[in-house]
């Protein structure tokens, strides 16, 4: 591999400047830090660039790469469209001397996939971790349409799912620079992770009920947290003592919040917003539920399989795909509460075989699933974007 013989073999610094801007740490930040983790074991020279508002004075994705040692730098700028701040970015990154800049989202899909392939001189990958479909003629849809015109003029895509590529404008489909390269995880960091200690508010809660149903990604309605908390109403009903936690933060908190006051279930349904200690939950966690619309491929999900925790999941992106690689969980049928509930009923009378399975599936996805698979296979794609250029 070029960029590989270059970057190891022949000591030329191969920089890789990732571009992020992100609301949390969440499947997209995960894999980020887990692929960065994986270049810098290649020999690379990756760093994280990440945006923010002025007034932020931290984001929860710079916290975590400071803890783990990661190369990382905080660029604050205005939101929006700020065309001058990414010119600004072009140009520190060239002053830097990178080598392939790597969006992250579609914020600098567009900032820098508009700006022309002879201005930016430095090749674009993006990776497009999944769409989230906004209500049309909103400001977010705005932002989609902009980034399927960006998308066309970088030089790379990166697609984590197959499923993914129909969301891809069709001039470009099925087009030689797209690419599919499934996420990974660390698994070392992630059983790391998994013995941290939990919040104290949240310890209590996760003690006080048995059996623990888990939900984590943002409270947006492609989650399907909504048809979560009425599929928990039923399964109350056989475990009285049950508990629901809804780990993320997001626009549709006061309408979960009043669904759960409507269902009778405020006492047995615990939302604290976003935290970061999740692979800790999914350890102590009896099923892990996400009946999303529309996925990628989570990286809840890997964690999830990593850590030996049974997972019911909807049919969308390539949940079905890696849970049937790996033999792990179990895919629905139907999207509704009742058969959410019947799935998570059935997995909870059978806990002995979904736990033995689960950690049968812990051994395989390691194989699989890895960071350091996902990291070659990035290295590739840079080589094959970069090999017309010379590296200086």
């Amino acid at each position: 591999m070029w960029a590989r013989g270059i970057g190891i073999k022949q000591g030329v610094e191969v920089k890789v400047l990732h571009l992020i801007d992100s609301g949390g740490l969440y499947g997209a930040e995960k894999m980020l830090l887990a692929l960065v983790r994986g270049q810098l074991n290649l020999g690379l020279e990756p760093m994280i660039l990440s945006a923010g508002d002025p007034t932020i004075e931290e984001k929860p994705l710079e916290a975590e790469a400071k803890r783990l040692g990661l190369p990382i730098i905080s660029w604050r700028m205005n939101p929006g469209l700020n065309i001058g701040e990414s010119w600004k970015i072009l140009k520190w990154a060239r002053s830097n001397g990178f080598h392939i800049l790597h969006s992250h989202g579609f914020k600098f899909n567009v900032l820098i996939g508009l700006i022309p392939r002879f201005l930016r001189e430095i090749p674009v990958i993006s990776t497009l971790h999944g769409y989230v479909h906004a209500d049309r003629f909103s400001k977010l849809w705005l932002y989609e349409l902009l980034d399927r015109a960006a998308i066309r003029s970088v030089d790379g895509i990166v697609l984590v799912s197959e499923v993914t590529r129909k969301e891809l404008p069709k001039a470009i489909r099925y087009s030689k620079k797209v690419e599919v390269i499934s996420n990974g995880v660390d698994l070392f960091e992630l059983s790391k992770r998994a013995c941290e200690k939990i919040p104290e508010d949240i310890q209590a809660f996760v003690s006080g009920v048995v059996p623990l149903i888990l939900g984590v990604g943002r409270l947006s309605k492609e989650k399907g947290f909504d048809l979560l908390i009425e599929s928990f109403a039923e399964v109350k009903r056989v475990y009285p003592k049950a508990g629901l936690l809804l780990v993320g933060e997001g626009k549709q908190r006061p309408a979960l919040e009043a669904k759960i006051n409507v269902l009778e279930l405020t006492n047995s349904v615990l939302m604290p917003g976003y935290m970061d200690g999740v692979p800790a939950l999914l350890h102590q966690a009896d099923v892990l539920a996400m009946p999303s619309t529309t996925e990628g491929l989570p990286i809840t999900l890997l964690e999830a399989v990593g850590l030996g925790c049974p997972v019911i999941a909807s049919p969308v992106g390539d949940i079905p795909l890696v849970l049937k690689k790996v033999d792990a969980g179990t895919v629905l049928k139907e999207r509704s509460p009742g058969a959410l509930a019947t799935e998570i009923l059935r997995t909870l009378r059978h806990s002995d075989e979904s736990k033995l399975r689960a950690e049968e599936a812990t051994r395989r996805i390691g194989s699989v699933y890895s960071a350091s698979a996902m990291a070659e296979s990035y290295l590739t794609v840079y080589s094959q974007r970069t090999c017309k250029r010379q590296v200086r």
